[in-house]
């Protein structure tokens, strides 16, 4: 009797990220979603309280020390040598770098690995994203012809959560190597509307990281001009300081903020639970954000949104639509959004609506999200 063949080996899909409750937080579906396509899983990731739920998935969970915030380019190499190895051993097919520090670390040890595929997933431009001063064009040139020139292949694709970035980057949205996904998806099993609570007055919720960067100081601002021109409204601020970002809000300023209306709350576990307790959504970003998952989870609840004329936000929120959106860095016009809010206890309740339509017509869910990043997949491994 013949011997039959031995099975072919698995395909090896590695993940590279920065920092483990970014990949826990965002994209612990497409991990599941790999494995079940019957591929071996692995996140290179700097391992700090997330590494159970991460293995949960069926994915190995390999440490990396590495700074996100560091600008070291002799840690960034090192880093990226000792990752190369780590592709080696692992018999990586497919790299998928996640954020930008990923994709220059993830992306440089994959050429010296020799794996031609890759996938490199922009979430935001962050800091470089937002200036728009020389610094930071020239440091988007700079982006753009490293990240397309020597550490691209001819098997590299790109997914970006909003037009902008692919255009930051000399790329057309509609090329056949870029992806557009909306954000990392919402799953809207897990977040559903619940009924509006009583008013007045009108509950506003601002959840993210507490960093400058996410206009925290301009939605207390205009929460305290809207106050006090007589409108009922009440701002929660969900959320902490991030150690290792320098536009970290310090915690006595946060502390010093909650009075007269503005309550700081600290991070929480149940983002479902805040939407239900809260008529609005705020997030008066200014730049760099690629899609806030704050906003997919709040318009998912069926909760109006304001935000901010910049990248990501205003490809969710169409203006009078889904929310109200208003220009970056400005607090009297984010009052006035406000006020407004407060007296159209109608508006508030349409655009909630047609918030929830848009997440789930929109591509917005974590089962679209997931099919395009595995459609990718699928057509590398082909290759």
């Amino acid at each position: 009797m013949d011997t039959p063949p031995p099975p072919a080996p698995m395909k090896s899909l590695v993940f590279v990220v920065t920092e483990d409750w970014f990949f826990a937080s965002h994209f612990l579906p497409m991990a599941r979603a790999a494995v079940a396509m019957g591929l071996s899983v692995a996140v290179v990731t700097r391992v700090r309280e997330h590494r159970e739920v991460i293995a949960a998935t069926g994915a190995r969970v390999v440490h990396l020390e590495s700074e996100r915030s560091s600008l070291n380019p002799m840690a960034a190499g090192y880093a990226a040598g000792q990752l190369a190895a780590i592709l080696r051993a692992l018999k990586a097919d497919i790299v998928h770098c996640i954020a930008l520090k990923g994709i220059l670390v993830g992306g440089t040890a994959a050429a010296m690995a020799g794996i031609p595929a890759r996938v490199y997933a922009l979430t935001g431009l962050g800091l470089i994203g937002a200036r728009s001063d020389r610094v930071g064009r020239l440091a988007r040139t700079g982006l753009r012809h490293l990240i397309r020139g020597p550490l691209a292949s001819r098997r590299t694709r790109f997914l970006f959560e909003n037009p902008d970035d692919a255009r930051a980057l000399g790329l057309d949205p509609a090329d056949t190597g870029v992806t557009l996904v909306g954000g990392a998806g919402v799953d809207p099993e897990a977040f559903r509307p619940e009924p509006l609570p009583p008013r007045p007055p009108l509950r506003v919720a601002l959840v993210a990281r507490m960093l400058w960067s996410k206009g925290v100081d301009t939605a207390v601002e205009a929460t305290r001009r809207a106050r006090e021109a007589g409108a009922p409204v009440e701002l929660s601020l969900y959320g902490a300081p991030d150690p290792q970002n320098r536009r970290a809000i310090p915690e006595a300023t946060l502390r010093a903020w909650s009075r007269d209306g503005i309550t700081w709350h600290g991070a929480t576990r149940d983002v479902a639970r805040v939407w239900a307790s809260h008529h609005a959504a705020c997030l008066p970003s200014r730049g760099g954000e690629g899609l806030p998952r704050t906003l997919l989870e709040a318009a998912a609840c069926g909760r109006t949104i304001l935000t901010t004329d910049v990248p990501g936000c205003r490809d969710l929120v169409r203006d009078g639509i889904e929310g109200l959106v208003v220009p970056p860095d400005d607090a009297p016009t984010l009052a006035a959004a406000l006020r407004r809010l407060a007296d159209e206890p109608g508006l508030v309740a349409g655009l909630g609506a047609a918030a929830r339509a848009r997440i789930l017509a929109g591509g917005y869910t974590e089962a679209a999200v997931v099919e395009a990043v595995c459609a990718l997949y699928r057509e590398l491994l082909a290759a």
